[in-house]
């Protein structure tokens, strides 16, 4: 297990920058991709970092200089990464219910594209035929993930195109001449059990059959990091003798060999954020006692959106008595980031941290209730900096028309 920045340099970092603030710590990144090399070392594997969960350009030149892949979901997300110096061809676009000419705008800057709609795939053939290569996000109809809300290769999915519409995506290749080299799937995030990930290749190995010029199968991600004490993480070094074993067969059977693509995102970048507030209000009622901080879900949605845990410690006071606690922030609506919470008994003005923050933390954040957006610190070789200065009021109106 490696070791969490500590309360000193957290502390500190606070002092420096105010509060609230997140703060990401470079190298936590780094070590996850090493590990992610040593698990799949016997695969031909290519790691293209999700950057929805995490696009801080400065968080993005340092993914490209560890060696990762891009894999971005929006136009804008390719232009970003594009700024921070990585390759056309180290980038991968996977698009949902987008509109056409997007697409059109991002195959004019040269990456690889992935098409999960029959009607863009229709369009992409007519409008370009075999002259650019295209991938096909698959739906594999297998439930994955730890809430229903992220789960993405279910039945009832908006995601990927059906395996139960392969004559209709054959007909559409042959009658466009598609150029067709990857095939993919993404069944959802936390994923536990590896068999998860075993199953959906058995299925894209039996639909690789159907595309001659195929180079690569990407199996998405959704390895699971542990949130709480306790918690079970995807097994990634059995997953890797796993696939490497399956790949090897397939070569085997078939003559062809292929690589197999990842896009870790949440596993890259989770576990090297920490989001640190003040404590505003100690408030006592008949039924609990609440933790008033300077933040809200305007600044960390997922326990609202996704009832997902993040472990909390008090670093201003961590060997006060422990005490029951309700963590509440300052929005005028229900947010709650936890219930019956034990911590070091927390006074006003204590600076708290929420751990395994880097990953759609600042990323869905907002300025509702016309809340500023935290700052953003980047930690690597022990030296703090600011990679994104914290919201000002004229920032609220910057982009407001003014009569």
């Amino acid at each position: 297990m490696e070791k969490n920045l500590s309360a000193q340099q957290l502390t500190e970092i606070a002092n420096e920058f105010g509060t609230p603030v997140y703060v990401y710590h470079a190298e936590r990144i780094a070590n996850q991709y090493k590990k992610l090399q040593k698990a799949f070392k016997h695969c031909n594997a290519r790691f293209f970092y999700a950057c929805k969960s995490l696009t801080n350009i400065n968080v993005l030149k340092y993914v490209q200089s560890i060696g990762a892949s891009l894999d971005c979901v929006s136009v804008n997300e390719v232009k970003l990464g594009l700024m921070a110096g990585f390759d056309v061809k180290s980038v991968l676009y996977t698009p949902n219910c987008v509109d056409f000419e997007e697409i059109v705008e991002v195959k004019a800057l040269g990456v690889n594209i992935n098409i999960d709609n029959i009607s863009i795939l229709e369009q992409f053939g007519n409008k370009f035929g075999n002259s650019y290569p295209v991938c096909i996000r698959l739906n594999p109809h297998i439930m994955a993930g730890g809430n229903y809300k992220i789960s993405t290769g279910h039945i009832d999915s908006k995601f990927g195109i059906s395996i139960h519409q392969m004559r209709h995506i054959e007909r559409i290749v042959k009658t466009t001449q598609l150029n067709v080299t990857g095939i993919h799937m993404h069944t959802g995030s936390e994923i536990k059990d590896i068999r998860v990930f075993l199953e959906g290749l058995e299925v894209m190995f039996n639909t690789a059959t159907h595309f001659p010029n195929l180079e690569f199968i990407d199996l998405g991600s959704g390895f699971k990091v542990p949130y709480q004490p306790g918690d079970a993480e995807t097994d990634i070094t059995t997953l890797g003798e796993k696939v490497a074993e399956a790949f090897t067969a397939f070569e085997n059977e078939t003559g062809k060999k292929l690589q197999v693509w990842f896009e870790p995102g949440k596993y890259l970048v989770s576990q090297c954020g920490y989001f640190v507030v003040k404590a505003n209000v100690i408030k006592q009622t008949p039924s609990a006692v609440f933790v008033g901080v300077n933040s809200g879900f305007n600044h960390l949605i997922r326990p609202m959106m996704y009832d997902a845990y993040h472990h909390i410690a008090n670093i201003s006071n961590p060997n006060g008595a422990e005490r029951i606690y309700n963590v509440v922030g300052n929005i005028c609506e229900t947010d709650t980031f936890a219930w019956d919470r034990k911590l070091n008994e927390v006074r006003e003005g204590d600076f708290l941290v929420f751990y395994n923050a880097g990953a759609y933390g600042f990323e869905m954040s907002s300025n509702f209730n016309s809340r500023l957006k935290p700052a953003e610190v980047l930690l690597k070789e022990g030296v703090a900096k600011l990679i994104r200065r914290r919201d000002t009021f004229e920032d609220l109106l910057k982009n407001q028309v003014i009569e």
